[in-house]
């Protein structure tokens, strides 16, 4: 965390890795660090609505603060691009300042896609892969496991796109 490292926890839902994330931001909480945990939608909505009031310097600083950001659920829903430009903006700033931990339910390959802009997601992947640490969970949900247990729902193959990086 020192010298602005990333933390990429990827895997399919219920894995695990929000309370994982949660549990690293605690502990660095605990050694004195400042730590932001915000789900990618809600840090992605503060970005758009900065801009939107001019205040986007004002969010992008405050933002950039924390020993620690802790972004949560990204991937589960798309971006516009702007909103990909914005996120761009926010990594640059952080980039070897500040740690920042994502927990992605999507292959750093899929980033463009969630992204919305493959050239923005290159250039987030850029800086946040240059000094990082990839942890791949695999397996089945902890929420459904009883209900699998029970023939509710079958097992769920983890998908092609989540791999170890």
């Amino acid at each position: 965390m020192a010298n602005g490292d990333a933390l990429l926890i990827q895997g399919p839902p219920g894995v695990g890795k929000t309370h994982l994330a949660i549990a690293l931001g605690r502990e660095a909480i605990r050694h004195g660090h400042s730590v932001l945990f915000a789900p990618a939608t809600a840090l992605v909505t503060t970005l758009v609505g900065g801009h939107a009031e001019g205040k986007l310097e004002q969010r992008l600083a405050q933002l950039a603060k924390p020993k620690l950001l802790i972004v949560d659920e990204f991937g589960y829903l798309p971006f516009e691009p702007a909103a990909a430009h914005l996120l761009f903006q926010l990594v640059s700033r952080r980039y070897e300042r500040g740690s920042i931990l994502i927990t992605a339910n999507r292959a750093v390959g899929d980033w463009g896609t969630v992204l919305g802009d493959e050239v923005v997601a290159t250039a987030i992947l850029d800086r946040l892969m240059h000094h990082s640490h990839v942890l791949t969970i695999r397996g089945d949900s902890y929420r459904l496991r009883e209900k699998r247990r029970l023939g509710l729902f079958k097992a769920t193959p983890a998908p092609a796109s989540v791999g170890a990086s």
